[in-house]
């Protein structure tokens, strides 16, 4: 019988664990977003800091459904801000562009530096 209790227990604090991670996670997602968030002045911003200090879980709870598609959008935003400044960073490291790439192949083709065979496959390589 104390297999059972003991197994109980490990369950029910499994449980709390999942639960409270969980809230974690809104917490920061709410915080991040409240940073995020240009429009709301800094007192309000303070007050839902000090909202979420004294009365956590329906501070969350109201915050996600008043403030939720908003929420969303920023959160869009954030995500695509980031997706075109990895794009322009890998363009920046990676070098030419291809058209850049297949003139430059082209300029020593007709120099006659290297092959047809040769400038296919770079301009093959530039256009992948």
């Amino acid at each position: 019988m104390n297999f059972w209790n003991e197994l109980w227990q490990l369950l029910v604090w499994m449980l709390w664990a999942v639960v409270f991670i969980g809230y974690l996670f809104a917490l920061f997602a709410i915080i991040g977003d409240l940073f995020r968030d240009r429009k709301l002045n800094g007192w309000w911003k303070a007050l839902w800091i000090i909202l979420l200090v004294f009365l956590p879980f329906l501070t969350a709870l109201v915050y996600v459904i008043a403030r939720g598609d908003g929420m969303a959008e920023r959160n869009d935003r954030a995500v695509r801000d980031a997706e075109t400044a990895a794009q322009t960073y890998i363009r920046g490291v990676a070098g030419k562009s291809p058209a850049e790439e297949i003139a430059a192949a082209s300029a020593l083709f007709e120099a006659g530096s290297i092959s047809q065979n040769e400038f296919d496959r770079l301009k093959a390589k530039a256009l992948a």
